[in-house]
């Protein structure tokens, strides 16, 4: 997986910083979805901005990682714009551009369509760079 280095550090490592910080649930799903994200595209890369989110990219911004006390919230860039089958978007519904999914506690959403949408992120992503 390639990886780009930041003033603040090597991005990979403070993701993974972020998620022994966390120590519970939070980081064990944010760790699951990170592996998921990474088997969806093995060319992922991580990036660490404003001042403390995960962000994969490929060619632009596939999606964010936030985590807060109730929630770790999967933010896609293009949300909007990609087909959601399963219906894993549930946060940030109203807007053109963006689109969520917010996981609580004991939720585990359906891998594979998590897999598809970060496939179809990055295809948007390549086709519009082209």
């Amino acid at each position: 997986m390639k990886q780009t280095k930041s003033a603040a550090g090597d991005p990979s490592k403070l993701i993974d910083a972020r998620i022994a910080e966390l120590g519970d649930w939070r980081g064990e799903t944010l760790a699951r979805m990170r592996a998921l994200i990474r088997e969806a595209d093995p060319k992922v890369v991580e990036t660490w901005k404003w001042r403390g989110v995960p962000v994969w990219e490929h060619d632009g911004i596939i999606c964010t990682g936030e985590s807060y006390k109730a929630v770790v919230k999967l933010t896609f860039a293009n949300g909007a714009s990609l087909a959601d089958p399963k219906r894993l978007f549930n946060s940030s519904l109203e807007g053109n551009m963006r689109r969520a999914i917010d996981i609580r506690e004991g939720e585990k959403p359906d891998a594979s369509a998590f897999k598809a949408l970060v496939k179809a992120a990055v295809a948007r992503n390549v086709a519009k760079k082209k």
